[in-house]
């Protein structure tokens, strides 16, 4: 399963500041803050500009703290509104929070927002490197709202205005920003290179370097940056979020929990950061962490995002009545403009979910009928946070859960086995061992959701895959066994095909048989397959001769 939240760049480690005042002790408590902020310590930044206003209520004080709530993974947008508000109550005249009202506006898709910012550095007459640094930064903070031509004119002009005192780390790298975000990763790297020797903590700078690495798939490059960024940091939090979505990348689930283990450690308290963590989890795969996560600050939370990644949890569950509720509420309440194809993809499986169940025919006729309409808007998009096909096959077959698994037959050996599994989830002997156990007893769901894990850790592993769909059929999957079987099929390499000529020959009669009734053509086309690796094989011989009369 892929990201589902829609993570962009600047939730790694985007954009923090400094801003220098007359007074030494002013400059060093905010420094403190903007270094909480890049370190995703939010709760901390929050408390360190608080105390700021307390003491002197400026209009630059108020657009600090309003400004962190817009950087937090989640933009709180209704605090920072009644942050830059006081500012400017404080300083009609502030250029800084009247930014801040515009990337408000940006941040929910208002696009007009760009003008409004080019306005008040016009109105700024471009004195203020702040300023223009600021409007720059609102120009790259919103992965589907932004302006990388207009925020490199004004981090161009502001870093031109700061070389007699020396231009900051950040506003190199802010440039290195608005550079990825143009799809221009050279100059991105070469910005962030001019970032590298002027920072104080290179971390920062690595894990952007990291990140921008990933962004071109060049994942040995991602891999070394991130490594120095952990060496020359090790307790630097978004240095492990980024290695963690590497991890994923790589499905290896086991050291992405390490990692967001990490990141728990070294980020904050802060609920933002929390509802960040669970997403990550559940991206991982690691169901029961996310829902311990979420469940823990949930009610501490305004955003509407939570019911969406609450639907996702009930729907892992098979509680579809609960997920259609918690996706509902999002959809009510979220912007218009965050709704994504997979939000879709995910409303139509629930309502297959719940047509399984539904007795009227006019009503199950209806939620089959939106199910097939919202996923194909997923596909259609080329959306790939779920497998809508599998999903599908599973809500038809009844699917292979935990809970389900739980229920099946079990034995002495298969719980140790777990608790193997449980300690070292990158232990394949043991998952191999728990599978087969699983089989044994004929508990086909534990096997499914086993043969799952193993081809998560070893994907270019064949056998899982045909493991599945053995498992899948033996349940009365048919659906998600021929699907299981095609992907065996796909991974066996040329090389190992001879020594997998049986069970492709017995994986290509299965998914003709399947077919035969449904798909005259697939069928007969995957019954001679079968037949040129097994002439001798009996049985796909009578199907050959049934489908060819």
């Amino acid at each position: 399963m892929k990201d589902i939240m829609i993570m962009n760049v600047k939730k790694i480690a985007f954009g923090a500041a400094v801003v220098f005042f007359a007074g030494f002790t002013s400059a060093q408590t905010l420094q403190d803050g903007i270094n909480s902020i890049d370190s995703d310590k939010f709760a901390q930044a929050k408390i360190n500009f608080t105390e700021m206003v307390a003491k002197a209520p400026t209009a630059e004080n108020y657009f600090y703290l309003g400004n962190t709530y817009l950087k937090q993974s989640e933009p709180d947008y209704a605090k920072a509104v009644e942050s830059f508000n006081k500012g400017l109550a404080a300083d009609s005249k502030s250029y800084l929070n009247k930014i801040g009202l515009a990337t408000v506006k940006l941040g929910k898709g208002d696009k007009s927002a760009v003008a409004e910012i080019q306005k008040i550095v016009t109105d700024s007459r471009e004195k203020d490197p702040e300023v223009l640094f600021r409007a720059a930064e609102a120009l790259t903070l919103f992965e589907k709202n932004n302006a990388p031509d207009l925020a490199i004119q004004f981090l161009t002009k502001a870093i031109e205005k700061a070389e007699k005192k020396g231009v900051p780390a950040h506003y190199y790298y802010t440039l290195g920003d608005a550079y990825r975000i143009k799809r221009v990763p050279g100059d991105a790297m070469s910005a962030y290179d001019k970032a590298l020797p002027l920072a104080k903590n290179k971390a920062s700078v690595y894990t952007r370097m990291g990140t921008l690495w990933m962004a071109a798939q060049l994942w040995k490059n991602a891999k070394e940056s991130l490594d120095k960024s952990i060496a020359v940091d090790a307790t630097y939090a978004p240095a492990y979020k980024a290695m963690a979505s590497y991890n994923i990348r790589y499905q290896e689930n086991a050291k992405a929990t390490q990692d967001l283990i990490n990141y728990t450690k070294y980020a904050d308290e802060d609920p933002y950061t929390q509802l960040e963590i669970s997403k990550l989890y559940f991206t991982n795969e690691d169901y029961a962490n996310s829902k311990v996560v979420l469940d823990k600050i949930f009610d501490k939370i305004d955003d509407p995002i939570k019911f969406k990644l609450r639907a996702y949890q009930s729907f892992a569950d098979g509680n579809y009545a609960d997920a259609k509720q918690n996706m509902d509420t999002f959809v009510s309440q979220a912007e218009k403009t965050r709704l994504q194809p997979a939000d879709q993809g995910l409303q139509g499986l629930i309502a297959a979910g719940l047509a399984k169940t539904e007795t009227d025919a006019a009503k199950k006729s209806a939620l089959m009928t939106e199910s097939q309409q919202k996923i194909a808007i997923a596909k259609a998009a080329k959306d790939e946070t779920m497998k809508w096909d599998i999903e599908l096959a599973n809500i038809a077959g009844g699917g292979a859960s935990q809970a389900e698994a739980e229920k099946g037959p079990t034995t002495p050996e298969i719980e140790a086995l777990k608790k193997k599994v449980a300690a070292n989830k990158e232990d394949s002997d043991s998952l191999f061992k728990l599978a087969t156990a699983y089989q044994d007893v004929k508990n086909w769901n534990g096997a499914v959701l086993t043969w799952q894990k193993m081809s998560i850790l070893l994907p270019d592993w064949a056998p899982a895959y045909y493991s599945q769909g053995y498992s899948y059929q033996q349940a009365g999957n048919n659906d998600a066994a021929k699907l299981a079987y095609e992907k065996f099929i796909s991974t066996v390499k040329p090389a190992d095909q001879e020594a997998n000529k049986q069970t492709l020959a017995y994986a290509y009669f299965a998914v003709a048989y399947m077919n035969k009734d449904s798909d005259a053509a697939k069928a007969k086309d995957y019954v001679a397959k079968s037949l040129q690796l097994d002439p001798t094989y009996q049985d796909a011989v009578k199907l050959n001769a049934e489908i060819n009369k």
